[in-house]
């Protein structure tokens, strides 16, 4: 007779093979459908006690999204999830950074020679369009991830009402003293004609000249000196900077020595110089820095004077300990010169290259001038060092590490120029901002907690913030100066008049309207003697401002401020951390947000940088279609996402067998409670105790590690459970009595609750991270796992806990249970069994012989245990010193359960009997 009808079989419409790649897609566009899923999330917590804002960073609008947005929003949208399980009330109103360089140099290439016969709206109008299209296909992207969020009311920064709230908080920043405006060097990007903020430049090599040079002292100095000639001997990495020279600076408490070769060098450098040959080292005088301070040399290049003076960052770990100085070239030079009020002369144009001044200011002799106007800087060093004759002592080559503009990847170079500033260390209200902002940003848990000495130690040493730039697609900076004196007008009827029309027809008005129109009303000031700054905004002050604009404003249903987390990527401890930070501590003396999680970037499984041209760049839309969204959002989770995560197919192959084990053991759970009607059970048996006490443990420590965002800790604790415990040992044993057992017997409820139990408790802690997953799988759960206030899994609770308390001490058990089957993998190997149904277990061990026999029986998998061994030894094994004997089975196989425990062949167990009625 064929038994198998008489088993209880599973039974599950859940799938095994889940097909994500197709599958997903169509539970998305239910989930954006009307934004019903986000608008379920907004509802159901509506009456919350508590909640979270995750204030989102704005990516900009510019191009696809890479496997860096997907990792980051994945981030985000999961952390949000994970507090709306929890009981919170959340929000989630994505944006977009839409003004700034790389749009308009997208426009530009579209429109080539056009651009100078269109105005400058024209040209931001084109911008506008280029941002909007961007967002739009960005957004699909997002949504096509299965991200849930307010798509239909995002911010973006180029919004009339959103622009209009960048002026007014630059508007507030100024009317504080913050705001200056003044000629200083800042970073210059001669590519993009632009002034550039720190957070705007990157590291890269660059070979660069190191040149040591003399510049031969005067007259009067010499005689001050006692000497009949004397030269200092300069070091610099910046030939070209030579023409523009105005010092000489000494470190104020060295000493320096003039050689018997003529040279001035610093003592503590003298070995140096002579193993470049520079001198023989023999020294004729020494002197104290203070004694060489206000002397003049002769620059060989144009016989201009060049003062020497006394600077702290002249440093003796190379060089001479004389630095060549010019305070249009260098933020230390340009401060180290005002002490000595020496004019800052600046010889370059916006393009990088050499201009007028140099006829104005004699830089170079007049028959030099018109090889040198025009000519860029970086193509001016070797006819330099040419020029310089035997003044020029010593040249070589070195790599080192070089600022470039990080949108067009060229070098960039420092330039005095005429620029808006948040100044870092002006008094306000006793304190500067930077200690205001230090104070503020200890007050802020990092995630990793590593974070806090990164920023810190940025906001330590950072420079005055440079916001303005000479380009056309930004926030303008509106304000009026005065024609004659050149005063800034901050006055607040005309600031508020200004950010209304921004409000109504966007920041296009600044240039559109003449100034008459953008004046109020009767406004005390004159039109005609007014005039307009052209500047616009770094877009960092943009996303600076969205703490401001987004959740201050109340014309976006937000969140709260401040907000409990920044998330984005490390790099933004020097970008968008710190702009926020800086303009909320300038206006409200209080960081935006409470904490802040950083994550690592994406990296080939080489641990090299993706690009396209070495060929390794993984899309998301790739990894979305080939193994499916889940396995993406699993690949960030298991993923230690504070250092930088590898990916490749072959990693995504693993992730994907992960994915697997769980919603194959989910299938599993389901098939086997399908028929149960009711969690009534009146005892647990000892392996269902066992299995419930270990989940309850696991679940515990998983919860705890994700409530930390700790999220590969808490899979790992999650993934060794379902693995070892629950489909290594407890499925595996619960087949018996799950399939054979009578439907209603004790034993076979006890377990299909149990796994009720556990289902329901892994469902609830899945569900902000395979929210689709469990999404689907509860549209295939029966009414126990469901509930009748289960819809969806938007209905679920990640509070909920196995509500039992089972103390089982299952060490020894674990312990016999691997030897046991250490032994039988050999015995199956050697073909001497099948499988371990075949087999009988004699034990001297009181802790097994004093359970359960029949649940010692199922532990081992094995027919029968007994205290008594009269049968050929197949194996044995100790475990603390309690003897294992393995032994073949007397009896017969029962062709319905398999077990060998019928009297002889071909009939049934009796058990099997009982449970047929025969």
């Amino acid at each position: 007779m064929d038994y198998k009808n008489t088993l209880l079989l599973p039974d599950t419409s859940f799938p095994m093979r889940a097909n994500l790649g197709e599958n997903e897609k169509q539970r998305f566009y239910k989930w954006f459908d009307k934004n019903y899923a986000y608008e379920k999330i907004k509802q159901k917590r509506k009456n919350a006690n508590k909640s979270f804002t995750l204030h989102d960073g704005p990516p900009y609008a510019n191009g696809h999204i890479h496997i860096g947005h997907a990792l980051n929003k994945i981030l985000k949208e999961t952390i949000i999830k994970l507090h709306y399980f929890q009981g919170e009330k959340v929000r989630f109103t994505p944006g977009w950074d839409c003004h700034g360089l790389p749009i308009e140099q997208q426009v530009e290439i579209k429109i080539q020679d056009k651009k100078h016969l269109l105005s400058k709206n024209q040209i931001r109008e084109l911008c506008r369009e280029h941002a909007k299209e961007f967002v739009n296909i960005q957004k699909q992207e997002f949504k096509d991830l299965g991200i849930i969020a307010d798509w239909d009311k995002p911010y973006l920064t180029m919004d009339f009402t959103f622009e209009a709230n960048i002026y007014r908080t630059l508007c507030q920043i100024a009317k504080k003293g913050l705001l200056l405006e003044r000629s200083k060097p800042v970073f210059w990007s001669w590519a993009a004609k632009s002034a550039l903020a720190e957070a705007e430049v990157e590291y890269q090599d660059k070979e660069d000249y190191s040149v040591f040079v003399s510049f031969d002292l005067d007259q009067i100095s010499c005689e001050k000196l006692g000497v009949k000639k004397a030269s200092a001997v300069i070091w610099t990495t910046t030939p070209w900077t030579l023409l523009a020279n105005q010092a000489i600076a000494l470190n104020p408490d060295e000493i320096y020595v003039l050689t018997k070769e003529g040279f001035i060098f610093a003592k503590a450098l003298l070995k140096n110089m002579v193993e470049k040959n520079l001198t023989t080292g023999e020294i004729e005088k020494e002197f104290q820095a203070k004694d060489l301070e206000k002397l003049e040399a002769i620059n060989p290049l144009n016989s201009r004077k060049s003062i020497l003076i006394l600077a702290n960052h002249v440093l003796m770990e190379g060089g001479s300990g004389l630095v060549h100085t010019a305070p249009g070239h260098g933020e230390d030079d340009y401060y180290a010169c005002l002490k000595y009020d020496i004019e800052t002369i600046m010889p370059v144009d916006d393009s990088g290259c050499y201009d007028e001044t140099l006829r104005l200011k004699k830089l170079l002799p007049q028959d030099l001038l018109d090889e040198f106007i025009g000519l860029h800087v970086f193509k001016a060093n070797e006819r330099i060092l040419e020029l310089l004759g035997e003044h020029l002592l010593h040249s070589s080559k070195f790599i080192h590490s070089y600022p470039f503009c990080w949108r067009t990847h060229k070098p960039v170079i420092y330039r005095a120029t005429k620029q808006w500033f948040i100044v870092m260390d002006e008094l306000k209200n006793g304190n500067t901002l930077r200690e205001c902002a230090k104070e503020q940003i200890a007050k802020v848990k990092f995630y990793p907690q590593s974070g806090i000495k990164r920023i810190g130690s940025m906001i330590e040493n950072r420079p005055d913030w440079c916001i303005s730039r000479q380009r056309v697609w930004g926030t303008p900076i509106a304000f009026f100066r005065d024609k004659n004196s050149k005063k800034v007008i901050l006055d607040d009827e005309i600031l508020e008049f200004i950010a209304d029309i921004f409000e109504k027809q966007g920041s296009d008005a600044w240039w559109s309207l003449e100034i008459k129109d953008l004046l109020p009303p009767n406004s005390k000031y004159e039109a005609q003697n007014l005039e307009k700054i052209n500047d616009i905004l770094d877009v960092w002050f943009d996303s600076g401002s969205t703490w401001n604009a987004v959740l201050k404003s109340c014309n976006y249903d937000a969140g709260e401020l401040p907000a409990d987390m920044f998330l984005e990527g490390s790099d933004q401890h020097r970008g968008w951390f710190q702009s926020s930070l800086l303009t909320s501590v300038a206006i409200n003396n209080q960081s935006p947000f409470k904490s802040i999680l950083t994550h690592g970037f994406s990296i080939d499984e080489k641990g090299q940088k993706m690009s396209k041209s070495k060929g390794n760049v993984i899309a998301p839309n790739y990894v979305a279609k080939t193994y499916g969204v889940e396995i993406l959002r699993l690949w960030v989770l298991l993923s230690d996402y504070s250092s930088d995560l590898k990916i490749s197919d072959n990693i995504l192959k693993q992730v994907s067998e992960q994915y697997r084990k769980i919603r194959n053991t989910i299938r599993f759970l389901l098939a086997n409670i399908n028929d149960l009607n009711d969690l009534n059970v009146k005892e647990f048996s000892f392996i269902d105790q066992w299995i419930l006490s270990k989940a309850k443990m696991v679940f515990k420590n998983t919860k705890e590690s994700f409530r930390n965002y700790e999220f590969a800790k808490g899979f790992n604790y999650l993934l060794n459970f379902l693995s070892s415990y629950l489909s290594g040992i407890y499925l595996d044993i619960s087949k018996d009595r799950l399939y054979c057992e009578q439907k209603d017997s004790l034993k076979r409820r006890s377990t299909q609750v149990a796994m009720a139990l556990i289902t329901k408790e892994l469902f609830n802690i899945l569900a902000p991270f395979f929210t689709y997953t469990i999404d689907e799988a509860l549209e295939h759960s029966n009414k126990i796992i469901k509930n009748n206030d289960i819809a969806d899994v938007f209905d679920l609770s990640f509070n909920e806990e196995l509500n039992i308390a089972f103390d089982i001490e299952d060490k020894f058990l674990l312990e016999a249970r691997e030897k046991f089957f250490e032994k039988i993998d050999i015995l199956k190997k050697d073909k001497i069994i099948r499988s371990t149904l075949e087999l009988k277990l004699y034990t001297t061990s009181s802790f097994i012989l004093n359970l359960d026999k029949d649940e010692m029986i199922d532990w081992f998998m094995v027919s029968d245990i007994s205290i008594d061994e009269n049968n050929e030894i197949l194996s044995e094994f100790e475990v603390n010193n309690e003897k294992f004997i393995i032994s073949k089975a007397k009896e017969y196989k029962c062709p319905r359960c398999w077990r060998f425990k019928a009297i002889k062949e071909e009939c049934l167990c009796d058990r099997c009997s009982k449970v047929l009625d025969l």
